[in-house]
């Protein structure tokens, strides 16, 4: 039996929850870069998924609704003198200080009542929604996974090889990302402790032909690419620093998110990260009776809120902040009104959270309107789709044209300007074609030379700003391709140096950073 078939008989689930060895799992990683744009090799996105349901009105409280607020949720309602005020209008949750550093940085943007037409109030059928990117129930794919299937048709075989040796993105945990699932398996790549690698013995498997054997072929595939995958994070983690003292280690939000730094830091060419956080299905003892700014959502929105903040500030430190980018999603809001139980019901849209050093805009997006008299389980309207703010984070931050974006949605997108303020949006800048691009840019260790060739002789080398050769990094014949080479600088100092090109086809010089 042929993969592709033998895949094809697999059960979904079988396909976005690959294979766990200890602390790793294998799903397939893609080959080559397909219509590359500029940059965009050097953007990382991380999805903070919060599990349950985020209450929206008690994490962003509309200040110039917070007397009818009241009349809604008068068992739950927040203390207006005990809120951390943004604007005249809006106001955080008393635990969300390290959220509100950030709003007041430019570094933090709240997107007002995202969600979906006709909101759909169960866990699951919601959760395939969003990370779907799609309303229609037979949509198998995630949103992250259709860009990738695009992008690099043929995976996932082949896969880790000597152009690509990473996988195009990390799910934190124990289970693979819905987001990233594409046609044939899931494009990411789980890791619960990224300085913990374990190789798994490989017994060689025939394919006789038979069922049996295509199975058992592939599972030794999967096996010997989850060894190299493992061994790649356990070098990147090596190599990987934390430079921010905000990290709480009883945070586990924050712990996953100091992992991601680490291998961003550490080297890594992945795109994308996913993590998780759990608890946020509120129906009863969301606050405390006799003090309404502490509860389970207190503790999780610090949670949230500290993680970030650390984050940040670690991304920053490392001198990644404009390469780098997040967003937190849920499932859905809750409802407008409060519960007898001291809790909150599902609903429909609420606030999302953009972070980074590369935002448009502060607050996007209106307050939701409360009035004085409500329908009975009324939620918050809808105002942005969330598919829009898909579309919007792929154009602007992945470069993706609209016309490759609108094959993966079944509605007409809207665009949004929020995100990419540190380059300019696609639509503003013209393709300047595969020119040569050091990634990272500033770098710390390590970092990857993409080059375009033309069956010629090349020699590339590491010069200082003056010009004077310090390293050759290569010397020698590449074919007409698109190369990747890559750079180790564990041994060069920090500073500012050149990269000088040299082949039959022309000239040409990068200038980067070595920093920490």
């Amino acid at each position: 039996m042929e993969r592709r078939k033998f895949i094809k008989n697999t059960t979904l689930a079988s396909l976005t929850i690959p294979f766990m060895f200890k602390n790793y799992s294998y799903a397939a990683v893609t080959e080559k870069l397909f219509s590359i744009k500029r940059g965009v090799e050097d953007k990382v996105f991380v999805l903070i998924r919060l599990n349950g349901g985020n209450d929206g009105l008690n994490t962003v409280i509309p200040l110039d609704y917070y007397s009818n607020l009241t009349k809604q949720r008068a068992n739950i309602i927040l203390p207006e003198n005990k809120l951390i005020q943004l604007t005249p209008k809006n106001a955080f949750h008393p635990s969300m200080s390290g959220m509100a550093n950030l709003f007041h940085q430019g570094k933090l943007s709240v997107l007002q009542n995202v969600g979906y037409p006709e909101q759909n109030r169960s866990h699951f059928r919601s959760t395939d929604i969003w990370t779907s990117g799609s309303l229609d129930p037979a949509t198998t794919t995630g949103w992250l996974g259709r860009k990738l299937d695009m992008e690099h048709p043929g995976f996932p075989d082949g896969y880790p090889n000597d152009t690509i040796k990473d996988p195009f993105a990390r799910s934190m945990g124990y289970e693979a990302s819905a987001t990233c699932q594409g046609l044939l398996g899931n494009f990411s790549h789980t890791v619960n402790n990224p300085n913990d690698a374990v190789n798994v013995s490989v017994s060689s498997a025939l394919n006789d032909g038979t069922y049996y054997g295509s199975h058992m072929e592939f599972l030794s595939t999967m096996i010997a690419q989850t060894n190299k995958y493992g061994n790649r994070v356990l070098d990147a983690s090596k190599k990987g620093k934390n430079l921010s003292t905000k990290y709480d280690p009883k945070n586990n939000l924050a712990t996953q998110l100091k992992y991601v730094a680490q291998m961003i830091s550490g080297g890594l060419q992945t795109n994308m990260y996913i993590v998780n956080l759990s608890g946020f299905d509120t129906h009863d003892s969301q606050v405390i009776i006799t003090d309404t700014t502490m509860g389970n959502h207190a503790n999780l929105l610090k949670t949230v809120s500290d993680a970030i903040e650390a984050f940040q500030d670690d991304i920053t430190l490392l001198g990644l902040e404009k390469r780098v980018a997040g967003m937190t999603f849920s499932e859905f809001g809750r409802q407008i009104a409060s519960n007898a139980s001291y809790g909150t019901d599902h609903g429909d849209a609420a606030p999302l959270f953009l972070f980074g050093s590369c935002l448009e805009t502060p607050i996007y997006g209106t307050n939701p309107t409360i009035s004085d008299q409500i329908q009975n389980q009324e939620g918050v309207p809808m105002q942005i789709d969330f598919r829009d703010i898909y579309a919007s984070v792929l154009r602007d931050w992945f470069e993706v044209s609209p016309i490759e974006i609108q094959k993966m949605f079944a509605q007409e997108v809207k665009y949004h300007n929020i995100i990419g303020g540190c380059t300019l949006r696609l639509d503003e800048m013209a393709d300047d074609g595969l020119k040569t691009l050091m990634y990272p840019n500033p770098a710390i260790d390590a970092a990857t030379l993409r080059i375009s060739t033309k069956n010629e002789f090349v020699k590339v080398s590491l010069c200082s700003m003056l010009g004077q050769e310090k390293l050759v990094v290569f010397e020698g014949t590449l074919n007409e391709d698109v190369h990747k080479l890559p750079i180790d600088l564990s041994e060069i100092k920090v500073g500012n140096y050149l990269l000088r090109v040299q082949k039959g086809s022309g000239e040409e010089v990068v200038s980067f950073a070595k920093v920490k």
